[in-house]
């Protein structure tokens, strides 16, 4: 299979990482600060955008920030943070995630043409992640980050984009294919592609993964991502 050539990254390995320790705080107080919505030593993303919520540090006084941001009924994530539960609320506690980063560029493999996803493939981008990665992808995703896909005809075969992400680091996200296209490389081909794009842009492409999902983590790691931490994962859902 023919490859293309990789430029020499910018990203270097000693560049500091700590940041990816707490995610969803570390992309709301800086790439994403625009639209965050804050209270106190905690920030959310707004509903439609994703149902992220990331604080502070673990011993931050929560009660009345979550009360402000959060509405009676609904489920927020939290990831590598845990604050204090206040009383009255549920929290499901999740197997953590691997979180893997790539710290070197990789082969992109030749395939059928990447194309940017914009406003006008947005219900091709719904449609294809309801039906396989349908639970945290919302409304206006898209518009936290770059989107790339590969059509077959008028299918959207499959998708990659940008989500969390810092000054020097990016997390490459909804990384998905149709079932009908699968064992295609085209996951690899969008995952390579957009990772080594970062890479030369002097940041590191990182990504989360369940560790149910062991056909991806072998994928991943095939590839060249190296496991960098397991990273808890909660939901938190306020009382009616």
């Amino acid at each position: 299979m023919a490859v293309t050539a990789v430029k020499t990254p910018r990203y270097h390995r000693g560049m500091p990482t700590e940041a990816l320790d707490n995610p969803f705080w570390s992309s709301l107080r800086t790439r994403h600060r625009d639209i965050a919505l804050f209270a106190d030593d905690v920030a959310r993303y707004p509903a439609d955008f994703a149902p992220f919520l990331g604080v502070a540090h673990a011993h931050a006084r929560v009660d009345d920030a979550l009360a402000a941001l959060v509405a009676p009924g609904e489920s927020v994530y939290l990831l590598g943070v845990l604050p204090a539960v206040p009383r009255g609320w549920r929290c499901e506690a999740f197997r953590p995630l691997a979180q893997m980063t790539c710290p070197r560029p990789l082969q992109v493999a030749d395939g059928p043409a990447i194309v940017p996803l914009g406003p006008r493939h947005r219900v091709d981008a719904m449609a294809l992640t309801s039906l396989v990665y349908p639970h945290y992808f919302r409304e206006r995703t898209m518009e936290l980050g770059r989107y790339f896909g590969i059509y077959r005809g008028r299918q959207l075969a499959a998708m990659i984009g940008e989500r969390l992400g810092t000054t020097d680091t990016r997390e490459m996200s909804a990384i998905c294919t149709h079932p009908s296209f699968t064992g295609l490389g085209y996951a690899r081909r969008l995952t390579a592609m957009l990772g080594n794009d970062n890479l030369e842009s002097g940041r590191l492409p990182f990504l989360h993964v369940s560790r149910d999902n062991v056909r991806a983590l072998q994928l991943y790691e095939a590839m060249g991502y190296e496991h960098r931490a397991d990273i808890g994962f909660w939901s938190l859902t306020r009382p009616d």
